[in-house]
């Protein structure tokens, strides 16, 4: 019965210990998407919509969404950005010992230097609203990455649509 037990215990741990993600993964480094990630005109991720670890980087996801976007040249939040962000906003109140990254990204188009600016405003948009529902500002970081990280790399009018976010991932 005592080895029964031990064995369980082993099996959950390693289990927990392969739904670990680093950084570079959730902020689009990998050069797609995977399933979960809300993309522009489909669907989006919902409550229960997997069997992540509890607060961790995948539960973000398949819970809340971990991503939203933009327009071109734009930094305001649409109806959808604000629906992704309430329920982000409702999973970091259910795990309050979580800390997050708000990454800015932008498509190819325009100077390194513009990006990287667009890119930190749609990282303040993101935290912001975050702010203003009650999530403290020790928990959220921003950062950009202008156009240096792009989720698609083709140079098309579907790929710069995906690159105009902003990511929200565990650190």
């Amino acid at each position: 019965m005592k080895t029964a037990t031990i064995a369980c215990l082993a099996a959950a741990t390693l289990l927990a210990a392969c739904s670990s993600h680093s950084h570079d993964s959730a902020a689009g480094s990998g050069g797609g998407t995977g399933a979960g990630y809300a993309q522009p005109g489909g669907p989006e991720t919902g409550a229960g919509a997997g069997s992540a670890t509890p607060g961790s980087e995948e539960d973000l996801v398949q819970s809340a969404g971990d991503r939203i976007y933009f327009a071109t040249d734009k930094n305001s939040l649409d109806d959808q950005a604000k629906a992704i962000l309430d329920r982000q906003i409702a999973w970091l109140q259910r795990y309050s010992q979580v800390n997050v990254w708000v990454a800015g990204n932008c498509d190819e188009r325009g100077t390194e230097e513009y990006n990287l600016a667009l890119g930190e405003r749609r990282a303040y948009a993101d935290r912001d609203y975050l702010l203003a529902h009650g999530i403290a500002r020790t928990r959220i970081e921003t950062i950009s990455y202008g156009k240096s990280r792009p989720v698609d790399g083709a140079s098309t009018p579907e790929a710069w649509t995906k690159n105009r976010n902003a990511i929200t991932s565990v650190r």
